[in-house]
């Protein structure tokens, strides 16, 4: 059998048949009635009531903040990222534990009426997030994949589709609402399994000093395939929905969107070199052109959502579109990860936390539904990686270490499933069971690798090690 033939047998088995797995499945949703609509109306969250404070609502962000760095510390202490701490202070400061133990206490906390404007906040935060996120993105790095990572990060992604999509086929009618359309539900599903962090997955393999590896090579390009693949499935989604409701005529949206694509282009092109060069010339990054660059973040963010996607897309294309000189991305990346990372981000994670309810996952039923998303969502990822990789010539161990590092979903997930929330997609009962899921898969990363690469685990810690931890 020669090369080709080989390589087309290995799409259609891995990255064709889950494709057309969705395909089907989809057909067969539609058939599909989820329960009635509560009295409640759909699962947007209405604004809560009560006066605004601004003493109140510093002494808040003062307590996040705080609170999101010890817990950062805490995390590392343990060998985590930085990132799985900050969930878990999210999760600790809502009514899962903080106001299921102290609730007036909790509730002088976050009163109701600092929610809308902690909101605006976590947003601004996540805009700037998702700028650095495209801006570590090199579109280079796709022009240069080999054949493993093309064919693991297709895999990765198609598998966890299908089986998000299936699930969906058993969730719908449980904990859906018939003010959701099965397509919108299921799509949502899928992209919901399919997300790889790819930030989180960076600072793992520079903490544990595996970026030059084989594996951490192709784990990186994977993960970049991943996040824009899911970014582009998820921004079909928001279109999908929004176009139900009250957003451009999709004829309108497309010529939009093409519209804002080639004006980035152009600007990229014609415009954009003058930061760079303005970098190289003076040797740093000039107020100005910080502040030029927030102008059009935000600029292209109100443009995507006007368009009817979601702010968050204008922010991550701008910061893919940049030039990506190493000394440049990093300087800009100072400027901006101190607000973004540090004082912003703990904001979104405490609100994630406040919005997700353990207490509704209660009873065996609730807790084998939850018991299902995690469990499809590893076999998912580690499967369409690792068998993948393994096919394509990787060793074993390295194929498993690869499923193991694409199970990383942190904070893009929390990302995901909060704009899933936002427009309606999914209950609250199954955001917290999706963010449990994000929770575990996270934590469960590192160990694992250290498991598999003892030897790096050694070397991470300090402690010499004989040998490489493996072939780069």
């Amino acid at each position: 059998m020669n090369k080709v033939s080989r390589v087309v047998i290995e799409y259609a088995g891995l990255v064709g048949i889950p494709v057309i797995g969705v395909l089907a499945a989809l057909q067969v949703g539609a058939w599909l009635q989820a329960p009635a609509a509560t009295a409640t109306g759909a699962f947007r969250g209405a604004a809560a009531n009560g006066g605004f404070s601004l003493p109140s609502l510093l002494f808040s962000v003062a307590v996040l903040v705080a609170c999101a760095r010890l817990a950062g510390v805490a995390a590392r202490w343990l060998g985590q990222p930085q990132v799985v701490g900050e969930m878990a202070m999210g999760i600790a400061l809502g009514p899962s534990l903080l106001g299921w133990m102290a609730p007036t206490f909790s509730q002088a906390l976050f009163p109701p009426g600092n929610h809308a404007h902690l909101n605006t906040l976590s947003q601004l935060g996540l805009l700037l997030f998702m700028f650095l996120v495209g801006l570590e993105f090199d579109l280079k790095r796709l022009r240069h994949l080999g054949h493993t990572a093309v064919l693991a990060s297709h895999a990765s992604i198609t598998l966890p589709m299908l089986l998000g999509v299936v699930l969906a086929l058993y969730l719908y009618p449980r904990l859906s609402s018939a003010e959701v359309r099965f397509n919108e539900f299921a799509l949502f599903m899928g992209t919901a399994m399919s997300v790889t962090a790819f930030p989180v997955l960076a600072r793992i393999l520079r903490e544990r000093r595996l970026q030059d590896t084989r594996i951490g090579t192709v784990a990186i390009a994977c993960a970049a395939v991943d996040d824009v693949t899911a970014w582009c499935l998820l921004a079909g989604i928001v279109a999908l929905v929004r176009v139900s409701e009250h957003a451009l005529p999709v004829p309108w949206m497309l010529a939009g969107l093409g519209a804002f694509v080639a004006a980035v282009a152009l600007l990229r092109r014609f415009g954009l070199g003058v930061f760079l060069a303005s970098y190289n010339r003076r040797g740093r990054l000039s107020e100005d052109t910080v502040a030029v660059l927030l102008t059009i973040v935000m600029v292209a963010s109100v443009f995507t959502e006007w368009l009817g996607l979601h702010l968050l897309f204008g922010a991550f294309f701008i910061g893919v579109m940049l030039p990506k000189n190493e000394a440049f991305v990093e300087a800009v990346t100072a400027r901006f990860e101190l607000v973004a990372t540090t004082l912003l981000l703990p904001i979104f994670f405490a609100l994630t936390g406040l919005r997700t309810q353990i207490g509704l996952v209660s009873g065996g039923q609730m807790w084998f539904y939850c018991g299902l998303i995690l469990a499809l969502a590893i076999i998912g990822k580690l499967l369409g990686s690792a068998l993948a990789a393994w096919i394509s010539g990787l060793p074993p161990r390295d194929a498993i270490g690869l499923g193991v590092l694409m199970n990383t979903r942190g904070l893009m997930e929390l990302v995901v499933l909060n704009l899933g929330l936002d427009l309606g997609i999914i209950s609250p009962a199954l955001f917290s069971m999706l963010v449990v899921m994000a929770l575990v898969t996270t934590f469960m990363t590192t160990p694992l690798l250290m498991r598999l690469y003892p030897r790096a685990a050694r070397r991470a810690s300090g402690v010499p090690a004989s040998s490489p931890a493996f072939e780069s």
